[in-house]
């Protein structure tokens, strides 16, 4: 791809242009457009300056030559200069060679093309936010300090190279300078009373508590605590269909994030499928009802290296992957996919989210593609094999259907012709009649019946017979969003604006019909339920189950906006969450269930209970705050403290003080009388030079210590009046009841090396004091010993969420963990389980669990109720399945330990966002194609 000019490049012509010039800007119309001075001009002035311009042009297109040229040469001296102080150094490396890489190879960036993925403080709403992807700007991210080239041209060209030239290399080794000095390694001070590190070239000192006496005996090790999937609380209906199916087992099978989650509705019990690295996105089930094809979308890991978009084809069983197929194949990401029906599924028809939107047929289960064709650059709904013809497939999308025909290698395609029906905006599903008809509903609330004819075609112009519309039925106000064919003959339909399921019988007559309530949304998925049962999933992340005679029940739901808020109560199994989609919701950790929820006002972001648990309090977006009842979700009280994001709530030990941290850079403290129903405000915590980001009080209710997003650790005396504590070493002894500053003696280690200041989201310390968790920008919880206090500290990290992770807590007994994801809008929840041995590949067999048969869940005897156990695995096998930690991270994508260390150490795990890139895998993917062979590569929960 060609690369754009750089900004000096692109100011030089706007600034050397004179302003006469400008009337060139509509020389499409040059006959009555130009004004009169250059009505007057003749012609050939008019050619004369055109030339001038080009000339102009090229010149700096040969200087913008010449400094790649001369960029590259630095480039070449830089590496063979770092090789050599590399060779010097072995036995103390340092951060400062791949810092200076890599603040080089930021600095190349076309003069800060690349934005930060957070914004300043002062646009509070966008601070909350980040882009679902925004690991991708790690390796292209820039300091916000390093300023941008500005030159300033006089009439001449050579004076214009030559101010050019200067600037462009005195801003390259500023550039460079400065990048260089952003990761230094941590500094000592000569006394040994503090610490210094650095972050984004800023120094943040830390100081050493009285009972540290030799700062480098301190020792940071892994902990023995592990995390163990458990629940996940959520579900993806608001932009994806046609992803609830129930099981023979029993189970609902959906997905969140980058999990699948199979849910025992009766057993109240899930089971997990774990081996996607990113946002799963599609979901297809075999003709056998076992086996089970997923699509996922692309992301990148922190190095920027790209994580591919694929199918994975694994059993709903043993929860073992089959097959991956289509890495290095797809674009994107895959946007609809479906096994086929007449050959018992040995095909799998695949649409990637391309521009082309590539529809490719594989034999999957030899891993082998044997036809691929370009299908539109429109928009694809959905992709469905014939169930009796072998050689049909249909796709459907933005005003468009076609019926494709493959005779084994090839595709030939012809499109649905509308004829005197009015095509619509969009054909959103297919399904099929008992005689081979295609029915296909639309966002007009049609329903078309389209019959295949025996017309001959033109010799040479594609098979005989062709599909063409045989009936046309007004089934929904609005989109028709779904169809299901059920076993009986009888068609379920699914309608958008009406919200209606529709009963249609074997004539395609309406029979029966039902309206799911506002509150739930509109239907994204129809899937037949047991006897006369059927599940619905909505656009607001609600799956219910339901009759036509009963209703609707509730099986699950989750939030529909970004997840910032989490608290969990002082001593009961409960959790609250609040998101942007101002939705407060108290959740049952022991029976998995939602307790209550309210509707807020407006946004939600941060929330914490009082002592006493009976009440909790919750910051918005605007600088309000409400106190709701734990019990009875009442309004309480409700307060305004300025007019920015308000990004802490926390109170003191004995409920007697609250302070708010804002994005106005104050924390306002308020008195709490008559167990947190009475607030009155107590003063002001002033001298923070941006955004307060985390604080926590000390056991005697006396001292706040904060952070800020400038990366200030500040210290506040609340008796005194809310005073600053000037000198901080006064403060290096104090025991904070909570640990959630990301800033600190104890905790500075958790931060990776390089990191930009943004990269952990929250920070929490156990109970016991033992373990800290960490929720950071690359979609991973982590856990680390406590203290912390050692630079590049290990820690293990485990994979869940598809998005960055927002906040962690643990629940009040430190046995869970709770995390939540920004964009994939999941709540997940880890059990702390202790390992025997982390020792040997940093994995072992999981004490509080009993070796029972790998479908055991939880604590329940699990057996498939309609159908025998293919597949079954025996116990040897489960435990090596469980211990498994040296497979590659896509196929074992839950938990990583992760050891840095200096780079003549050997690192044991440098693990990106979702795992190592794909094609790093290829020799164990391709073992997954051997004949009998199962791949044992996702944990089970």
């Amino acid at each position: 791809m060609k690369e754009p000019p750089p900004f000096a490049e692109k100011q030089a012509v706007s600034a050397s242009r004179p302003a006469s010039d400008a009337a060139y800007g509509n020389m499409d119309g040059f006959a009555g457009s130009l004004d009169d001075s250059i009505s007057a001009a003749s012609t050939s002035d008019v050619q004369d300056r055109l030339s001038a311009l080009e000339l102009r042009v090229q010149q700096q297109e040969d200087e913008i030559t010449v400094l790649k040229a001369a960029l590259a040469d630095v480039l070449r001296r830089l590496a063979i200069s770092e090789d050599h102080v590399a060779t010097v150094r072995k036995t103390a490396p340092s951060k400062g060679q791949s810092a200076l890489r890599e603040a080089f190879s930021m600095s190349c960036i076309t003069n800060g093309s690349a934005g930060t993925r957070k914004t300043s403080h002062n646009s509070s709403m966008s601070v909350a936010k980040k882009d679902t992807f925004s690991s991708a700007a790690k390796s292209v991210k820039r300091s916000s300090t390093v300023e941008r080239p500005h030159s300033i041209w006089d009439g001449s060209d050579d004076s214009r190279n030559k101010l050019l030239r200067v600037s462009s290399a005195s801003k390259l080794i500023s550039k460079v300078a400065k990048n260089a000095d952003k990761h230094k390694d941590i500094v000592i001070g000569p006394e040994g009373d503090y610490i210094k590190m650095f972050m984004r070239g800023r120094p943040i000192t830390m100081f050493i508590p009285s009972d540290v006496e030799n700062y480098d005996d301190i020792r940071t090790e892994l902990p023995p605590e592990k995390l163990k999937l458990e629940w996940v609380y959520g579900y993806r209906g608001r932009d994806c269909r046609a992803n609830v199916y129930l099981l023979p087992t029993g189970e609902i099978v959906y997905f969140i994030a980058s999990v699948v989650v199979l849910f025992n509705y009766e057993e109240r019990t899930q089971r997990h499928y774990l081996g996607h690295t990113d946002c799963v996105k599609c979901l297809a089930v075999h003709p056998d009802k076992i086996r089970m094809a997923t699509g996922q979308i692309a992301g990148v890991d922190k190095d920027g290296r790209p994580l591919h978009p694929h199918v994975r084809v694994w059993d709903s069983v043993s929860l073992s992957t089959i097959q991956v197929i289509g890495l290095g194949t797809f674009e994107r990401g895959v946007g609809c996919l479906d096994f086929s029906k007449a050959d018992s599924g040995t095909h799998l028809a695949v649409i990637d989210d391309s521009n082309e939107h590539m529809l490719t047929v594989w034999d999957w289960q030899k891993k082998s593609r044997v036809a691929e064709i370009k299908t539109t650059n429109e928009v694809v709904l959905a992709v469905e094999f014939h169930p009796t013809d072998a050689n049909t497939i249909i796709t459907c999308g933005k005003s468009h259907i076609f019926f494709w025909t493959w005779n084994g290698n090839s595709l030939s395609r012809k499109q649905g012709i509308f004829g005197k029906y009015e095509k619509p905006k969009f054909v959103q599903c297919i399904a099929f009649l008992g005689n081979g008809d295609v029915l296909t509903g639309d966002s007009g609330g049609i329903m078309l019946i389209w019959s295949k004819t025996t017309v001959e075609s033109t010799p040479g112009k594609g098979p005989k017979g062709v599909y063409q519309i045989s009936k046309q039925i007004k089934a929904h106000d609005g989109s028709v969003f779904t169809l299901c064919q059920m076993r009986n003959g009888m068609l379920l339909t699914g309608g958008g604006k009406d919200r209606k399921i529709i009963m249609w019988d074997h004539n395609l007559n309406p029979e029966r019909d039902i309206e799911v309530p506002d509150q739930y949304g509109t239907i994204r998925a129809v899937a037949e339920g047991e006897e006369d049962q059927f599940l619905i999933g909505t656009s607001r992340n609600f799956i219910l189950r339901g009759t036509f005679n009963d209703g609707f029940q509730v099986e699950l739901q989750g939030h529909t906006d970004e997840l910032w808020g989490l608290a969990t109560h002082p001593f009961k199994d409960l959790l609250l969450t609040c998101a942007q989609d101002r939705q407060v919701c108290l959740w049952d950790s022991v029976d998995h269930t939602l307790e209550w929820t309210r509707l807020l006002d407006e946004p939600g972001h941060c929330a914490d209970f009082h002592p006493s648990g009976v009440v909790v309090a919750i910051g918005t977006h605007s600088g309000r705050w409400f106190v709701l009842d734990a019990e009875t979700r009442d309004l309480v009280s409700i307060h305004t403290d300025g007019n920015e994001q308000l990004s802490v709530m926390r109170y003191s030990v004995d409920g007697t003080s609250l302070a708010v941290g804002s994005h106005d850079n104050f924390i306002y403290i308020y008195t709490v009388l008559e167990n947190g129903r009475k607030y009155s405000r107590y003063g002001k915590c002033t001298g923070h030079s941006s955004y307060i980001t985390h604080l926590d009080w000390s056991p005697d209710n006396q001292h706040i210590m904060s952070n800020s997003g400038d990366y200030e650790i500040l210290y506040w005396h609340i008796p005194s009046g809310c005073k600053l504590i000037r000198n901080r070493s006064d403060c290096k002894d104090i025991d904070w009841a909570t640990y959630t500053c990301v800033l600190g003696f104890q905790v500075f280690g958790v931060w990776p090396e390089g990191s930009d200041g943004t990269d952990i989201n929250a920070l929490v310390r156990s109970h016991s004091r033992r373990v800290i968790a960490v929720a950071d920008d690359f979609c991973k919880v982590h856990l680390f010993q406590y203290p912390c206090s050692k630079p590049k500290a290990p820690s293990h990290k485990f994979s869940a969420h598809s998005s960055h992770v927002t906040n962690v807590s643990f629940t009040h007994s430190d046995g869970h963990l709770i995390s939540t994801g920004g964009k994939d809008m999941s709540i997940i929840q880890w059990k702390l389980v202790e390992k025997v041995s982390v020792s040997q590949n940093d994995n072992a067999i999981d004490t509080n669990t009993p070796k029972t048969p790998i479908l055991a869940i939880q604590d329940h005897g699990y057996q498939r109720p309609h159908a025998p156990l293919p597949h079954l695995l025996d116990e040897e096998a489960q435990c090596e399945n469980v211990t498994l930690g040296s497979s590659s991270p896509i196929e074992n994508n839950l938990e990583e330990t992760v050891v840095t260390s200096d780079k003549s150490s050997p690192v044991l795990s440098e693990s990106n966002c979702k795992g190592t890139s794909p094609e790093t895998n290829k020799e164990q993917n391709e073992l997954t194609a051997l004949p009998g062979h199962k791949q044992m590569d996702s944990p089970q929960s």
